[in-house]
């Protein structure tokens, strides 16, 4: 008989701890389009998305629930397991036939694994530029964290490398024999691909909008396009074949300089996401109360 530690629902990360910070703050939506890249760069993730995702035909929405789903599983507390349930529950209809020919299941072990794997070198790469570096510590906490929210989407820890010297070996080795340019990772730093405009908010925000749509979308993919592949890791972005300049990268310093500078003076409301700044307040008062 299963005794009650068998079945209970992995915890989220602690409150306080790397992800506690990092994944809630306004810089980490600069974050996510490279990781989403790099998921789809897998030949049967990238299938997954092709043929069976709405990214297409609605984007905003596929990243507000996608941007919603992350925060529970950091932010959600109870709730974090059952997202996780839920994103297994929905993704166990998906398969098909990967780029190479071969077959493939959304929840095959590998696959549903290097979805979760892109997240921590994204991170950790990129608050080198948003926020600072952080220490072999913080490098340490941010993967045994990032290993918690593995356990949250339901994939075992024999799926996971369990150490971070595990992980680079892992790493380099997904980029030099899987990942490439699949068709969904061509359209995501494409600056001429269609993007329809938000259809969420006031009718009078839409239908502006919806009106400065072919002024607005073009400067918008080109910031798309450059935080994507300038906020990937350089060894991905080599192994996905996608260019990056020195003019660029010299941009990308000046751009993530004023961020660093800017961001940490706004007040909370600004700074943080609200699933983040509820979670963080309630946690907060909590500690008052247990001082």
């Amino acid at each position: 008989m299963s005794s009650a530690k068998d079945v209970r629902d992995p915890e989220p990360p602690p409150p306080g701890g790397v992800l506690w910070s990092l994944s809630g703050d306004i810089r980490a939506l600069l974050m996510l389009p490279a990781a989403l890249t790099l998921q789809v760069a897998h030949p049967a993730v990238g299938a997954g998305v092709d043929e069976h995702s709405v990214f297409r035909t609605d984007p905003w929405g596929r990243g507000e629930r996608s941007l919603r789903s992350l925060q529970l599983w950091v932010y959600g507390g109870e709730q974090a397991a059952a997202e996780g349930r839920r994103l297994r529950v929905l993704h166990r209809t998906i398969q098909g036939t990967d780029t190479r020919g071969r077959r493939y299941h959304a929840l095959t072990a590998a696959n549903y694994a290097w979805v979760h794997a892109t997240g921590f070198p994204v991170y950790q790469h990129a608050a080198r530029y948003l926020i600072r570096p952080m220490t072999p510590a913080q490098e340490r906490a941010l993967y045994a964290e990032w290993l918690q929210v593995g356990r949250i989407l339901g994939i075992h820890d024999r799926d996971m490398p369990q150490t971070i010297e595990e992980f680079w070996p892992y790493w380099k080795e997904m980029l030099a024999e899987e990942i490439e340019a699949t068709t969904v990772v061509r359209e995501l730093v494409d600056v001429g691909q269609p993007v329809p405009p938000p259809d969420r908010g006031p009718w009078l925000m839409r239908a502006v909008l919806r009106a400065l749509w072919p002024v607005l979308l073009p400067p918008l993919a080109r910031f798309r396009r450059f935080v994507t592949i300038g906020l990937m890791p350089p060894d991905a972005r080599a192994a996905v074949g996608l260019p990056w300049s020195a003019e660029q990268e010299k941009r990308l310093r000046r751009m993530c300089a004023v961020l660093r500078v800017v961001v940490p003076v706004l007040p909370e409301r600004l700074r943080y996401l609200p699933r983040a700044r509820a979670a963080r307040a309630a946690w907060a008062a909590e500690v008052r109360r247990n001082g």
